[in-house]
């Protein structure tokens, strides 16, 4: 929990608390449904809740901001990004019924409001968001595809509306499509622990 104080400092003693109990709450689900690989779940707050949160390091969402978080899994960026950012609203898609389950449970149990959650694909879901996010779900030619639909004209952000995605490796060829207008951030510009050195984030305004 401390590498989360570590990069963002200014937390509420909620948002600490919240953070804090992800941890034995994941363990206990992850038990039972598995969501996060049994051998990493040590690695929960580095490789999966600061991981999440790296799209904050980029984009600070304006309060009232409305965000779609595709192919969730057990709840990833979307749990850790709606306790940083309360005041928006996250809705978290997945087409695995369980995992979505799981996800429920975990924002349940911490008390987190400002949360809704849709066992769908994402091709299903039919609202209008300021912003879609996603970890490394699938290429993003494809995603763009299915989400370009989602994203709403009104706009209420700095940055223009659009998709923000959690990727690794090698971007060359699935970028290369949108590279006129797509912003790349390499993740260990703001983090200093090796998981990261080929993490980044790319924004599509769309």
């Amino acid at each position: 929990m401390n590498i989360i104080s570590k990069y963002f400092p200014d937390l509420s003693e909620k948002q600490k608390a919240q953070f804090a109990a992800l941890y034995d709450l994941y363990l206990d689900w992850n038990s039972k449904i598995n969501v996060i690989s049994r051998k990493d779940i040590e690695n929960l707050y580095t490789h999966h809740v600061l991981h999440s949160l790296g799209i904050a390091k980029v984009m600070s969402f304006t309060p009232g901001s409305r965000i779609l978080d595709v192919g969730t899994g057990g709840g990833f960026p979307g749990i850790p990004l709606a306790i940083l950012f309360p005041e928006c609203h996250f809705l978290l898609v997945d087409s695995i019924g369980k995992k979505i389950k799981v996800a429920t449970e975990v924002a349940t149990a911490i008390g987190l409001e400002n949360i809704s959650f849709r066992h769908c694909r994402a091709e299903e879901e039919k609202g209008k968001f300021d912003f879609v996010v996603s970890r490394a779900v699938m290429p993003l030619g494809e995603l763009v595809k299915i989400i370009k639909k989602n994203v709403s004209h009104e706009q209420r952000n700095p940055l223009p509306n659009g998709l923000i995605c959690l990727k690794g490796g090698e971007l060359e060829g699935e970028v290369a499509p949108f590279r006129k207008y797509a912003e790349i951030d390499d993740l260990k510009s703001f983090f200093s622990e090796e998981f990261f050195e080929t993490k980044k984030v790319v924004y599509l305004p769309l």
